[in-house]
This record gives C-alpha cells, structure tokens and sequence, in this order.
C-alpha cells in the first residue's frame, strides 16, 4: 500500500485499518477503527486535515481532499460509493455518499443523508439530516426521509470484506 508523510504531516492509521495495496494515503489523514480503503481511492491531506470515522469504507477509485481553510470529515458507518469526490466538506454519521457524486467545499451532509448517484453537492450546500440530495447540481428531494440503518447491510459487508482481504489477498502476477 501506498502511504506517505507529506513534510511533518502523517497519516495517522488505526490498527485494523485495511488500505488495499493500490490505494493512496497522504498526508495528515486520520482513519479510525475498521475503515477500510478499497483499491484506486486516494485520501491526500496535503493542505488540511481528512478524517474518516469508524467503520467507514471509501470504495474503489474514490478521490478524498480538503483545504486550508477547510477540512474533510467523514463520520462513522459512512459508505463512500465508488468514483465519489469529497473536497473540504463535513459528512455525518451512517451517510451514503453514492458512486460518482461529488461533494463540494463547505458542505455538509446531515445525520443518515444520502447523496444520490452522479449529485453534485455545491459549494457551502447543506443536506439535512435523513434526506436525499440528487442530480446536478444537488436538490433535495422533497417528502422523503432516508429510513434509519439504510446502510448497516453495506458497511457490515465491507467491514468483513477488509477482514478477508487482509487475511486472503496475494497478488500472483
């Protein structure tokens, strides 16, 4: 795997982390317990600080950044969906941030949201708690609510994926 210090900045990686050997981690990046950080995905705390909370997974091809003057923070029991992009922007506990989305500086994403597939969330944009954002730029829609342990299944799986990874990966070529 590919972890890296940036100057005096370095990641800071629980234990039981699982960083598949093709991702990237620089910088001041915090992953806590049972994250884990699929194949392709590159968390660069270069400018400010990324934290990823516990039992988070970042799936594969993801793009993790922040700024000076803002910070990424991703919260616990979080599914980041494969080719997402999450610059400078705070995202609550058990949120689903589908495949492909982007979520922009200054945003934040409430408590059990989900941003749909492809959303854009603009710039300084907020997403309640329990709601859904969707299409380009991010709407919320209207008269929804996100039904409590939407995503429990997904990140129960991906936590025992990072188990058997860790255990079973060999590279044979």
């Amino acid at each position: 795997m590919a972890i890296y210090a940036l100057g005096d900045r370095e990641p800071t990686i629980a234990d039981d982390v699982y960083i598949h050997p093709d991702a990237v981690v620089i910088g001041d990046v915090i992953l806590a317990e049972g994250v884990s950080v699929w194949p392709t995905a590159v968390l660069r705390g270069d400018a400010g600080t990324i934290t990823v909370g516990r039992r988070t997974n970042i799936q594969d091809g993801t793009i993790i950044h922040c700024t000076p003057m803002d910070a990424t923070v991703i919260g616990e029991e979080c599914v980041v969906g494969h080719n997402a992009h999450i610059e400078g922007a705070t995202i609550g506990d058990h949120c689903l941030i589908a495949s492909g989305s982007v979520v922009l500086n200054g945003s934040t994403i409430g408590r059990g949201a989900i941003v749909g597939a492809g959303a854009v969330v603009p710039f300084k944009f907020d997403v309640p708690e329990r709601t859904m954002a969707l299409g380009v730029p991010a709407k919320i829609r209207e008269g929804y609510q996100v039904p409590e342990g939407h995503i429990d299944l997904n990140v129960e799986v991906y936590h025992q994926n990072a188990k058997y990874f860790r255990e079973s990966l060999r590279r044979i070529g």
